[in-house]
């Protein structure tokens, strides 16, 4: 990092209110389960074929049990990638100018998650969400908890652009929204950050104002889900972004386990 990015850098941090920065890891460490140690090879062909199966990710059942698949989360979301298709036609979005399907970005065993409304011009262009000016204050935003954008997963609620990045509507939630519960479920984030107050009352099934959700803890799909005001509002409204380093706190402690 140059001294005019360092100078950015502290600059926003002393905007959002960050008086300091923790030096404690435990936030930050990924709980990483050791494998079972390996059984003594056979090499009938049954044995050949069970170690194949194990490999692609199958668990053995026990007697009677049908066989069930393990995938990891990178093949998961992989495979509904794949399913959604690089231009789905599920809704009339498809005849209403989008350009693609912007499906998410990040890190597929990521702790944090940040979920926003819909993807805008930038990201239809570019085919990745929050790339635009909100992205690059979200960021920022990460950054400023000592993350960076590798470290998390960043989707939306829907995977094309409304025209005129007007809110999503009924149907189209509808038929995209799925998929968004299919990605937090292959990633299983500790913490799902709800990026403004389409996204929040989306996913909460709720019509409170932004205002009076942000700053609270909701349990979500066996994750902590806390909303917080969008980037975009961010732009217009620069006081308001202490409330979300205050935001961001609370997502730092519930990652420390806190």
């Amino acid at each position: 990092m140059d001294r005019d990015q360092l100078v950015e850098h502290l600059t926003f941090a002393r905007e959002l209110g960050v008086t300091g920065s923790s030096r404690d890891p435990r936030w930050r460490e990924r709980r990483i389960k050791a494998a079972p140690p390996a059984a003594v090879a056979d090499s009938t062909p049954e044995a050949e074929a069970a170690e194949s199966a194990m490999a692609a990710g199958a668990l053995a059942p026990a007697a009677g049990e049908p066989m069930v698949l393990r995938r990891s989360a990178a093949e998961g979301l992989e495979m509904l990638r794949t399913e959604i298709g690089p231009a789905c036609t599920r809704c009339k979005l498809h005849t209403l100018g989008r350009s693609q399907v912007v499906f998410g970005i990040g890190n597929p065993n990521a702790q944090l998650m940040f979920v926003g409304e819909a993807p805008g011009a930038d990201e239809d262009e570019q085919g990745v969400p929050f790339v635009g000016r909100a992205g690059q204050l979200l960021t920022k935003i990460i950054e400023a908890i000592e993350l960076k954008r590798d470290d998390v997963y960043i989707a939306n609620v829907i995977k094309c652009r409304p025209p005129q990045n007007r809110n999503p509507e009924p149907d189209e939630v509808e038929q995209c929204e799925p998929f968004l519960f299919q990605q937090i479920d292959a990633i299983k984030p500790r913490v799902i950050v709800a990026l403004g107050k389409f996204g929040a009352q989306t996913l909460l099934r709720t019509q409170e104002p932004i205002s009076r959700l942000r700053g609270r803890v909701f349990e979500y799909r066996g994750s902590k889900l806390v909303p917080t005001f969008h980037p975009a509002y961010l732009l217009r409204n620069p006081p308001a972004k202490r409330d979300v380093w205050e935001d961001m706190k609370l997502v730092r402690q519930l990652l420390a386990g806190e």
